[in-house]
């Protein structure tokens, strides 16, 4: 029974380990959007960390407009990168799972 636990430690701590990693990873991929009419453009990463934002030049005129667009398409690319962020994650920690029966219902 201690031999089991013990591997199973073993096995969550290296899961651990990867999901740390994977974090990491996640720095680096990268997400675009746009508004539809392509005149805000967002770029961050898969950790939700904004890298860049380019605005047109229509929009300086309207506050109200710009922010309206901002808010939209931030929203929309905090949504992607939540997606892809959660989706790595949850692989990762699946893949690390100790084999527990019946533990797949919550999974």
């Amino acid at each position: 029974m201690f031999g089991d636990l013990m591997g199973m430690m073993g096995k969550l701590k290296e899961t651990q380990k990867k999901v740390e990693e994977t974090k990491k990873r996640l720095d680096t991929v990268l997400i675009d959007e746009k508004s539809s009419d392509e005149k805000i453009k967002i770029t961050l990463t898969a950790n939700r960390v904004i890298k860049s934002i380019s605005i047109d030049e229509s929009l300086l005129q309207d506050k109200e407009e710009l922010e309206d667009y901002l808010i939209l398409t931030l929203n929309k690319a905090i949504e992607r990168a939540t997606q892809i962020n959660e989706a790595e994650l949850a692989a990762v920690a699946k893949d690390g799972m100790p084999n527990i029966p019946g533990m797949d219902k919550f999974m």
